[in-house]
């Protein structure tokens, strides 16, 4: 007496396997990269917290430090808006003359001064006409400051007249 077995048409048991397999090895992978991350990787310093006024007068724009902690400049990112359009050219703090500003910024932008901006330091810049969009009087201007891309102030105020 013969027994035949028949075997139903369907995937090859093996290379399901195989595939399982290279699946389960990319997934350990990925965890094991995830896990060296987590643990080499240094943490983030929290960003300063303070208090910063904005006015501007015709081109100049003023920036007070009106209380919390120090800001370390050499980290600072100062972005500017007119009328809800960012500066063609942004200012990169500290400095003493860049491109789209007039030389000369006070306090703690400029170059001459120390690293840090402290509570009663005041910062202004001057934005040039080769800039664009330049302010006008009864323009919105906003201005957002960050520390290690991480943002600690944004403020806005109506330009007046210079």
């Amino acid at each position: 007496m013969s027994i035949r077995t028949s075997r139903k048409a369907g995937p090859d048991t093996r290379a399901v396997a195989t595939l399982a397999g290279v699946l389960l090895v990319a997934i350990a992978v990925l965890l094991a990269v995830g896990v060296a991350t987590a643990a080499f990787d240094e943490p983030t310093e929290p960003a300063p917290t303070a208090v910063i006024s904005l006015s501007a007068e015709g081109d100049r724009l003023v920036l007070l430090h009106e209380g919390g902690e120090p800001i370390d400049v050499q980290e600072l990112t100062v972005r500017v808006w007119v009328n809800g359009d960012s500066l063609a050219r942004q200012p990169s703090v500290p400095f003493f003359s860049a491109a789209g500003f007039r030389p000369g910024p006070t306090g703690p932008f400029n170059a001459a001064s120390g690293d840090e901006w402290i509570v009663g330091d005041e910062a202004s810049v001057r934005i040039a006409g080769t800039n664009d969009p330049t302010p006008r009087p009864g323009d919105r201007v906003e201005v957002r400051l960050s520390v290690r891309g991480q943002p600690i102030a944004s403020m806005a105020t109506t330009v007046e007249p210079g």
